[in-house]
């Protein structure tokens, strides 16, 4: 994903040799910019690593994918250290704030990168081409639909850029356009690539169907989901990886049960001011242990905390509680020299608890600002998410046969006896057992009608979507109406 930073270097270089021409003549001279580009398949390749550069941002949407939910607290410093976290997680915020905002900016970047792609599809004929457009799309879909997940009715700005004064012409587009939009684009993009990615981090056909199924899922499109998942699940192309805590270390990514994930290589920083311009994953430093000194784990800032209520959730017996949350106080008191180790508790909250999927661990830091630039990739789809959407979609036509076989399967893997499933409750338990900390849950709750029951201030009809932040509506000269309720 450093293709993107190489075009910008070439454009300084460019820069650089026009304004020493009194040394060094250039005839003619050297120029590249966005109306001469496209124009090799070198330029497209890296204008598509451009797009998929927008994806290192996710860490932010699957915070508030926790933290908006009864899974975990904002956490973090103080109050004030992150206003949006916080206001998020007390169910309180409004069109201010910097870290939806984030969001929405973020996406629409990547929507605009692969746009410029699409925009551009006809200007040379070249071997794989076909496959460079599909996988915009993908990537295109991929945006839209968090955007659509998170605030509902968006602007669907199709295969063109923007200029500053079109975005004040372009209203909010029904969800149900954006979502058909964003199928048409899975659908094609599913129909061109291959099974097996050329690069780790790559789309692929399975990525394409899992994501068409999710979004058949989220619309309530119960046969086209349960179709579109067997088909994933007949591929052969995954399987459960045997050992459930080892799919959290860098050292087994890209197992048999990847269908999906963000790829970091921890190797290039940015900083707290340009978030958006990181290499690494931001989220294990952000949710490590603050001041933490001791073995296994790295020093954090403590946010996204687990609560006592998720803690407390699962069985006594399910491993995956231990995987997926850390008790401080319980691992310090099983080390040899337990004096030693220290920590300290952050204003924003504590809950004793921390994420223990997406946490700093010793060996898995990245340069050169540790905190900021972990390797560990990020999990967008995994096989066993597949499994359980399967078996949701299944159970809703009344297939509870084949739904029990996928969540038997799943508690399998770790060693826990089998349930019968006779009501959607199992099916959902389930997702939260094996997927909490994951970033799903929030949304689990809204799409099932059960967040108003499950999240303190939540309110149906207005925290079923997020508000659209209000720089965006002045910038667009105030012709989008704010989401009910902000």
């Amino acid at each position: 994903m450093k293709y993107l930073r190489y075009l910008l270097w070439i454009l300084a270089i460019s820069l650089s040799l026009y304004s020493c021409k009194k040394f060094l003549s250039v005839d003619p001279p050297y120029a590249q910019d966005a109306e001469n580009y496209f124009k090799t398949p070198e330029d497209y390749e890296r204008a598509l690593v451009g797009a998929y550069d927008m994806l290192q941002t996710s860490f932010m949407s699957f915070w508030i994918g926790e933290i908006a939910s009864n899974n975990a607290i904002a956490g973090g410093e103080s109050v004030n250290d992150s206003q949006g976290l916080h206001q998020i997680d007390n169910m309180t915020h409004g069109g201010i704030n910097n870290d939806l905002r984030s969001v929405f900016r973020w996406n629409y970047v990547g929507i605009s990168r692969a746009n410029y792609i699409l925009e551009n599809k006809n200007n040379i004929t070249f071997e794989g081409k076909d496959h460079i457009l599909a996988e915009a799309k993908f990537l295109r879909a991929y945006y839209y639909f968090e955007l659509v997940k998170f605030f509902g009715d968006v602007p669907l700005v199709i295969d063109k850029r923007l200029g500053i004064e079109e975005v004040r012409t372009i209203d909010r587009s029904p969800k149900a356009e954006v979502y058909a939009q964003i199928e048409q684009d899975l659908l094609d993009a599913a129909s061109v690539l291959n099974p097996n990615a050329a690069q780790k981090g790559r789309a692929t056909r399975g990525a394409a169907k899992a994501l068409l199924g999710k979004v058949y899922l989220y619309q309530e499109k119960w046969a086209d989901a349960a179709s579109t998942f067997n088909e994933v699940i007949s591929s052969g192309q995954y399987s459960l990886h045997p050992v459930y805590a080892e799919l959290f270390d860098a050292a087994h990514e890209n197992n048999t049960e990847t269908v999906f994930d963000i790829e970091y290589t921890g190797l290039e920083g940015g900083s707290y001011g340009c978030l958006a311009c990181l290499e690494g994953n931001a989220a294990p430093g952000f949710q490590g242990i603050r001041q933490y000194n001791g073995p296994v784990y790295g020093d954090g800032n403590s946010y996204n905390l687990p609560t006592q209520e998720l803690y407390d959730f699962f069985p006594a017996g399910d491993p995956r509680r231990g995987i997926t949350i850390l008790d401080i106080e319980a691992f310090i008191a099983t080390q040899p020299n337990p004096a030693s180790i220290s920590y300290a508790i952050g204003a924003g909250g504590h809950t004793g608890f921390y994420n223990n999927k997406y946490i700093k661990r010793q060996g898995e830091i990245g340069l050169p600002d540790n905190d900021l630039t972990s390797p560990l990739n990020y999990k967008v789809i995994r096989y066993a998410d597949v499994l359980l959407m399967a078996a949701e979609a299944n159970y809703h036509l009344g297939n509870n046969s084949i739904a029990q076989t996928y969540v038997n399967q799943i508690r399998s893997r770790v060693s826990i006896p089998g349930v019968s499933v006779n009501s959607l409750e199992k099916i959902y338990n389930e997702r939260r057992y094996e997927l909490s900390g994951e970033g799903h849950h929030f949304f689990d709750l809204v799409r099932t009608g059960k967040a108003a029951d499950a999240i303190p201030g939540f309110i149906n009809g207005k925290h079923d979507v997020f508000p659209i932040p209000q720089i965006e509506i002045d910038l667009a000269g105030g012709r989008w109406p704010q989401n009910p309720g902000y």
